[in-house]
């Protein structure tokens, strides 16, 4: 009777692990969306002291505001950081450097920036289309 509830044991351990590497493997990415993402450039700050400060450009083949915010969300962000994703469109001239303060990149790529996803340094998302008002 005991090498039968070891062997239940050991299989009901099994399958737990299974499904734990079946849903570990599973989760959602960047690759099930319907918008093309190409991340150009990026920039973080060397203080590890302080706030930590990214900044992207990506270009996008479409604009999907849903979309957008989700690509933001996947981005690396530390509490009290602040992590910026700039998006333009692929089919029209982009930067393909950005700094961490203004200007984040030269005036004349302003009108082709699509939108501006931000998360603050309290966590809270901010996703701006047109950021330039252009």
């Amino acid at each position: 009777m005991k090498f039968r509830q070891k062997n239940i044991f050991v299989l009901l351990i099994l399958v737990v692990i299974g499904i734990i590497i079946y849903q570990s493997l599973s989760q959602p990415g960047i690759e099930q969306l319907n918008t093309q993402f190409k991340e150009i450039s990026f920039e973080r700050n060397e203080q590890n002291a302080g706030p930590v400060l990214r900044s992207y450009v990506v270009t996008v083949d479409q604009i999907n505001l849903k979309e957008l915010e989700i690509y933001g969300n996947f981005m690396p962000h530390t509490k009290y950081g602040n992590t910026k994703v700039y998006f333009f469109d692929a089919t029209k001239t982009y930067p393909t450097t950005i700094n961490l303060s203004e200007p984040f990149f030269p005036k004349q790529f302003e009108a082709n920036c699509l939108a501006l996803y931000e998360k603050d340094g309290m966590g809270k998302v901010h996703l701006t289309e047109s950021p330039f008002g252009l």
